[in-house]
């Protein structure tokens, strides 16, 4: 499995931007579809963004949509989440994951068999 470590949290107020950077080590990153999921406090996990092993296609949550972009840097072994317009309702901790060969069902957490440690991320209104 690949290991993945995520930066780039913080807090900012409602109407910044964050951009959250997924490092990831010890297998071949292009092999893994990637994706960014969050969990706040109290709420389960929910998915965030996904894209494909060559960064062709992605996915978003609706309540993400137009708002956050998800983009990879297979050369640098690495996915982003670049997060535009915050809103206090997207604080969370997000994780960022793996999933080897994964090409269907990468909406969902059960996809993915790698995660990161997550990275919190603060919005205060």
């Amino acid at each position: 499995q690949v290991q993945l470590v995520e930066s780039g949290g913080g807090s900012v107020q409602a109407g910044g931007d964050l951009r959250l950077s997924c490092a990831a080590s010890g297998g071949t990153f292009s092999n893994y579809a990637m994706a960014w999921f969050r969990q706040a406090p109290g709420k389960e996990r929910e998915f965030v963004a996904a894209i494909n092993r060559l960064g062709v296609t992605s996915y978003y949550a609706e309540s993400v949509k137009g708002r956050f972009a998800i983009s990879r840097d297979n050369a640098k072994n690495t996915v982003y989440l670049q997060m535009n317009r915050l809103k206090p309702e997207d604080t969370a901790v997000y994780n960022c994951a793996g999933a080897l060969n994964g090409v269907l069902g990468l909406k969902l957490g059960r996809t993915y068999d790698s995660w990161g440690q997550g990275t919190q991320v603060t919005i205060s209104s």
